[in-house]
């Protein structure tokens, strides 16, 4: 008898380990499952995104054709030609200010973008979500109208409100404010003015998507507390929409960065961007190599910049909990 209660205690001190080792097997059954139908839908994004991606990096380290194209010989030029450059005459070695120049109007361009966006994106977004939730859906409406017009017509129509005959130029002439038109084409102002247009919704959508989500009752709160405009906007709503923030600011300063159509179209070919370069070494210059190293290095900055993006989130995340 006590053998046989000994072997029955066995029996139910092990039920449950067999039933926590039956349910790890179940998931990772499960978890097999799902990877199997989750590889082909990764095996076309490895093939679609890093397969190109493999390609002109493997062209940044080879020697341009006289005519286009690439020999098939290592060569590090490329990379040498992105920052430096060497004067055929004395040999020695400079930094690239045309280069220098490009990549600091760049950065510049889209900071000030962004800037900008955030500067007129915040208050936009602030008032669509403390309109009747009956009219939110309009100005939402609204806001994404441009984003069904085609980019190039959109630069166009910048185009006509800020050339020497433009709305702006004939208005001021009609007012008789000025004498002669204002040159804003062909300028980092035309530029800017025309990125602002085009990725102003890539602002205003986040930050609107946290404040929708704000509870007001915290803003009423502040000002029951005798706080000022200003310190409530600081101190309760910034931080509370800083999210929404950061994303938009990452969706305008990206494509922002490597801009090719606006730039092209009212800059004028003068003050040329970081897309503009690279289409002129794949294009005029033929030169595939340096216009592929050109590329990658635009894929670091935005590489550095999205992983600032993902450092301060997940930061947030710990600190919140």
């Amino acid at each position: 008898m006590s053998e046989l209660a000994a072997s029955s205690r066995i029996s139910v001190d092990d039920a449950p380990q067999d039933a926590a080792s039956a349910l790890q097997a179940a998931e990772r059954q499960q978890a097999k499952r799902r990877w199997l139908l989750l590889t082909p839908a990764l095996v076309i994004l490895l093939l679609a995104a890093s397969g190109p991606l493999l390609i002109v990096l493997t062209y940044s380290f080879l020697k341009p054709g006289d005519y286009g194209g690439v020999i098939w010989q290592f060569s590090t030029e490329a990379w040498f030609n992105v920052f430096l450059q060497e004067d055929i005459f004395e040999e020695t070695v400079t930094f690239s200010d045309a280069h220098l120049s490009i990549f600091w109007r760049s950065v510049r361009l889209s900071l000030g973008t962004t800037l900008m966006a955030l500067l007129i994106g915040f208050p936009t977004a602030y008032f669509m979500a403390t309109r009747p939730a009956s009219s939110r859906d309009l100005w939402l409406f609204l806001i994404t109208i441009p984003f069904w017009t085609n980019l190039l017509i959109r630069t166009f129509a910048i185009m006509e409100v800020i050339r020497n005959e433009g709305i702006i130029n004939s208005i001021l002439i009609g007012l008789g404010i000025i004498d002669t038109p204002i040159q804003m084409m062909f300028t980092d102002f035309a530029i800017m003015l025309g990125m602002l247009y085009v990725y102003l919704p890539l602002m205003v959508l986040p930050i609107y998507a946290s404040m929708e989500k704000l509870d007001f009752r915290l803003v009423e709160a502040g000002y029951d507390l005798y706080a000022t405009r200003w310190r409530v906007l600081k101190r309760v709503i910034f931080p509370l929409v800083k999210p929404g923030v950061i994303a938009g600011s990452i969706l305008v300063f990206i494509p922002s960065l490597g801009a090719y159509v606006t730039p092209r179209v009212l800059g004028g070919g003068k003050n040329l961007m970081l897309g503009n370069l690279i289409e002129l070494q794949f294009g005029q210059g033929r030169n595939w190599p340096l216009g592929a190293a050109l590329s990658i290095t635009l894929l670091a900055i935005v590489m550095i910049a999205l992983l600032a993006y993902v450092r301060n989130v997940s930061r947030q995340e710990n600190t919140h909990g």
